[in-house]
């Protein structure tokens, strides 16, 4: 298999009917210091990260104007711009930065706006591929929030609106106003709570993107169903729960980040993994239960 085409062995989603990227891309949220804030302590391993993923054949970049805020896509345009070979880059706005680990929401639509121009200057480009709303923010009416997106799309400035933690029933009422194309929830083997919104995006053919896809907790112990499996793959526990996300659903899109070449290596080698459906389940059974 050629290091191209490693990325490609997860498959491919096709995002809103014209953006086909392969299933396992990289989260650009760890290219940042403490806290997802200010600059990475190796800025140039950073840079190395986001141009080996690409040769890895990833072409799904999601990052946020709020890594650093503002680090994580300037990066990305120092190392990949122009963005050849079809790599899409998706980014978000609706949180502000007031210290390290700190996220006040703020929706209000002309800050959106305000973000949407700030980050197309950032990353480069005429028109983001996928922007999505980071959160709904519950002082602003919803459909202001998508509304803004939507003139934005009109506009030429958007291709696509995503969401990112959301219920079903924000889903629905956000599909009344915008044509969805991805949903960013917390998702991994132990914690599924999102299931219910996975299956909406499985019934109207929206991407998942998982976030904190690793967490895998007591099941990657040394005695542990994942350990055991790992072993039987020769891969380690981290790469099953990428597998066990790819072969849970093919709306999936995980997004594993990491600012060393080694690990993201690493995770990238997880697409070329193939679980049994007894694999599968013998991993849903023990996640569901720790």
């Amino acid at each position: 298999m050629s290091t191209t085409s490693i990325a490609q062995a997860s498959g491919t989603f096709t995002l809103g009917g014209d953006l086909v990227v392969n299933r396992l891309g990289y989260g650009a949220m760890r290219l940042t210091g403490k806290g997802t804030w200010g600059p990475p302590a190796d800025r140039d391993e950073c840079l190395r990260v986001l141009r080996r993923a690409v040769e890895l054949g990833v072409n799904f970049i999601d990052t946020a104007n709020s890594y650093g805020p503002y680090v994580s896509e300037e990066l990305i345009r120092e190392a990949l711009h122009p963005y050849d070979g079809g790599v899409v880059v998706a980014t978000k706005a609706g949180l502000l930065r007031t210290g390290p680990d700190v996220w006040p929401v703020l929706g209000y639509p002309a800050y959106l706006r305000q973000e949407c121009e700030m980050s197309l200057r950032r990353l480069g480009v005429d028109t983001i591929d996928l922007f999505q709303l980071h959160r709904i923010d519950d002082k602003f009416p919803a459909e202001d929030q998508l509304g803004e997106l939507v003139a934005l799309q009109q506009e030429g400035k958007i291709r696509h609106i995503g969401l990112s933690e959301v219920t079903v029933e924000q889903l629905e009422a956000a599909r009344k106003v915008a044509d969805i194309v991805s949903v960013q929830n917390m998702y991994n083997l132990t914690t599924r709570t999102a299931e219910p919104v996975l299956e909406a995006c499985e019934a109207h053919g929206i991407g998942f993107i998982p976030w904190f896809p690793l967490a895998a907790g007591p099941l990657a112990a040394p005695d542990g169903p994942l350990q055991r499996i790992a072993a039987d793959h020769d891969a380690s526990p981290s790469q099953l729960a990428l597998a066990w996300l790819l072969k849970r659903s093919p709306v999936m899109l995980p997004i594993p980040g990491t600012s060393k070449v080694a690990h993201l290596e690493e995770n990238v080698a997880a697409a070329t993994i193939e679980l049994s459906d007894d694999e599968f389940e013998t991993l849903s059974t023990a996640g569901s239960a720790g």
